[in-house]
């Protein structure tokens, strides 16, 4: 790979497509980035951005998600008395532009950093709107300026109708591109419109040079969680964030005691995930619970476990007792639980008795 991309790692088939738009006469007016969180999106349209001017710039510096070669539109959170019609920053308090301020500069000095705004759920409609005044501007130095809009996703219905209006005729040396995990969430109007190009999951060296280079973890602390990061950066940090090593072993007791029909026991243990402020790590909990679970099935089916290399001879022991049980009855079951965890209000408590239900009558599935 040239130094053009140095300091990106992984997404090799990406940067190869981009290279050649870069050397091509012809360059498209709209891409969507599509593929996981904290797989290098943003940093990748960034730099591809700065390519797209390197030898018009007077100084070969690659200025992160700044005008004017580039537009950066993220979401924002509302300001008192904020209309459609104020510009997307004249409405907010002065701690919330202080917040802005700092995870902008975040973003700029390690590009897989997340932004991360208190009550910035939406990209709004008069942030679409003031891409309007960037690419009516003229720039005598430049030949091509981006619009990049992060979590595209997040646009309401009137904000994906109202960037439409923008990219159906872009004037020229105009380039979008939206970066999103969500693709469906996105009109087919404005899917049509632009060249998708697709994202993979890290590496696990990829992930740990990364998790090294740019957010300074050593190595030794990566080795037991690279494996559980589905190739995110961002998941990564949220299972260093949440003590991920702990709530393994906390689901490896739990999963002991309650397919031991220690219900007493296991509720106990399980009730440390309950408490308010909590709701991240149980969620981490739950999952764990169906990493080890499929990796019984992998096991029984004579495939490779990814997760829990030192449980072999437990999953073989276990196989070998339970050879007749459908684990996935009780997966299916408890993926149900899950997803009512992360997307309803069903109390936790009654989530976690289920589980542990589930788990004690695993042996009785057939």
């Amino acid at each position: 790979m040239s130094t053009d991309w140095e300091g990106i790692y992984g997404q090799k088939k990406v940067i190869k497509i981009l290279e050649g738009f870069v050397a091509s006469e012809r360059k498209p007016q709209a891409l969507i980035f599509n593929g996981s969180n904290g797989v290098g999106k943003d940093f990748i349209a960034s730099r591809f951005s700065f390519l797209l001017n390197k030898s018009f710039l007077s100084e070969n510096v690659e200025n992160r998600f700044s005008e004017p070669t580039m537009k950066f539109i993220f979401p924002l959170p509302k300001g008192k008395g904020e209309e459609s019609h104020h510009s997307p920053y004249e409405k907010l308090s002065e701690s919330q532009l202080k917040n802005v301020k700092s995870e902008l500069l975040k973003k700029k000095k390690n590009p897989y950093y997340n932004i991360d705004i208190e009550d910035a759920n939406v990209i709004k409609i008069n942030s679409i709107r003031e891409i309007n005044k960037f690419i009516t501007q003229t720039s005598s130095n430049l030949n091509y300026r981006t619009v990049l809009i992060s979590n595209a996703h997040l646009m309401s219905d009137e904000a994906q109708n109202a960037l439409l209006k923008s990219l159906e005729e872009p004037p020229p040396g105009i380039i979008f591109v939206l970066t999103t995990d969500r693709i469906q969430l996105l009109k087919e109007t404005i899917l049509s419109r632009c060249w998708q190009i697709n994202f993979q999951p890290l590496e696990h060296q990829e992930l740990e040079d990364i998790l090294t280079n740019y957010f300074n973890f050593d190595s030794q602390t990566l080795s037991e969680i690279i494996p559980f990061c589905e190739g995110s950066v961002r998941h990564a940090l949220n299972l260093l964030e949440n003590d991920f090593l702990f709530i393994k072993e906390k689901a490896i007791t739990i999963l002991r005691h309650s397919m031991a029909s220690k219900f007493h026991t296991s509720i106990k243990e399980i009730s440390y995930f309950l408490k308010d402020g909590m709701e991240s790590s149980f969620h981490l909990l739950l999952k764990v619970i169906l990493y080890w679970l499929n990796e019984v099935v992998k096991h029984r089916n004579q495939i490779n476990v990814q997760y829990f290399i030192d449980d072999i001879n437990t999953f073989e022991k276990f196989n070998s007792k339970y050879s007749d049980v459908d684990i996935n009855k009780c997966i299916s079951r408890i993926e149900n639980l899950f997803y009512l965890s992360e997307n309803t209000n069903v109390n936790k408590s009654i989530i976690a008795n289920n589980i542990i239900t589930q788990l004690s009558l695993i042996t009785d599935l057939k």
